[in-house]
């Protein structure tokens, strides 16, 4: 395992402690629409499929000896049983995705605000440089534009108003 300074690690440990929260508060609906959701999305799933429509096409085609079929070809059963199991397996991982996107969302959340934090810190420890600069008569550094330029405030709500002006419509 690979060693992380302590406060990553904190990070991690906290990472993992919503996420293990997050599960938690599932409900029961919200558990088995996952339990249902990861099974459909797997390799048995579509194994266990195969074999049974296999098996299906097998009997009600007349292929196995001594047994009756009872859905003759076009299989109109097979095609209402796999119809009726689409609309419901698509339910189950629409909640699933619903519940994901939530969690996303939150998680994007979180991450403007860090990303807020981060730009207000790093303004902040720019005008303090800028101001050692000044004081240490560094008037090269002072005097730079891209550094004056990141050293100004923010203002994330005009930021975010210009943003929205500029995007393309949808």
């Amino acid at each position: 395992m690979t060693e992380h300074p302590k406060h990553a690690e904190a990070h991690i440990d906290s990472i993992v402690k919503q996420e293990e929260e997050a599960l938690e508060r599932r409900s029961s609906s919200e558990r088995l629409a996952d339990s249902v959701g990861a099974f459909a999305g797997s390799l048995p799933f579509v194994v266990l499929h195969l074999v049974l429509v296999t098996a299906w096409l097998a009997v009600n085609s007349g292929q196995i000896p001594g047994v009756r079929p009872f859905d003759p070809w076009p299989f109109s059963l097979l095609g209402v049983i796999v119809a009726v199991e689409a609309v419901i397996l698509s339910s189950f991982i629409l909640m699933r995705q619903n519940r994901m996107m939530r969690r996303g969302e939150r998680r994007d959340h979180l991450n403007l605000q860090v990303d807020l934090l981060a730009e207000k810190e790093i303004t902040t420890v720019l005008q303090m440089v800028r101001a050692i600069c000044g004081h240490l008569g560094l008037k090269s550094i002072m005097a730079d534009k891209d550094i004056r330029e990141l050293s100004k405030n923010t203002s994330i709500e005009s930021l975010s108003q210009t943003l929205e002006d500029r995007l393309p419509e949808k």
